[in-house]
Order: structure tokens, then sequence, then C-alpha cells
């Protein structure tokens, strides 16, 4: 799950970089939206599935506060990159209640 967290991400961040760097410019200083209709649909679709990745993970995998910094990260440029180093630190892990 963390693994494919983490491929998502880096595609969820990577779209909304190329989105935002390339096709928004070049909607609007080359007239050609074509781009932006094309990653933009893309991105919505990586966005949703991060997210859901995330609130599916929660309670099994680690914590809500994974959920908020992750969605967080989702709005922010490159903050998925960011969030995942977060997660690798063992930060947002369930505490192993269970000890008998």
């Amino acid at each position: 799950m963390k693994s494919l967290v983490k491929t998502v991400g880096y595609l969820e961040g990577s779209s909304f970089l190329i989105l935002m760097g390339i096709a928004m410019p070049m909607k609007y200083i080359g007239d050609d939206p074509t781009m932006v209709s094309i990653m933009g649909s893309i991105h919505g679709f990586l966005f949703l599935l991060y997210v859901g990745i995330l609130f599916f993970g929660v309670g099994k995998h680690w914590n809500f506060t994974a959920l908020v910094h992750g969605f967080i990260a989702a709005i922010l440029p490159a903050g998925p990159f960011v969030f995942e180093r977060m997660m690798s630190s063992q930060r947002y892990q369930l505490e192993d209640v269970k000890q008998l």
C-alpha cells in the first residue's frame, strides 16, 4: 500500500507540475487549450486516486493525520513529494495497542 501511495503521489505531483508549468502557458500564451484538456483530466483522475488511496489506508496502515496532510499535499505544487518523505519517516504509523 505504501509503494502504491508513493507511485501515485509522484504521478499526481508530476501531472500537476506539467499542468501548471507546460499546459497552462500553452493555453494562455500559445492559444492552444488542447494540452490543458488532456493534462487536466489526467491530473483530476490521479488526484482522486491519490486521495482515495489515502482514505482507504487510514486505520489500516496509518493514522488520520496522514489523510489530512496528504490531502493538503495533493493541493500544493510538489506537495506529494514532500509528503512521501514524511510517510517514509514512519511519522504516521499506527501504534500497536494490542499487546497481550
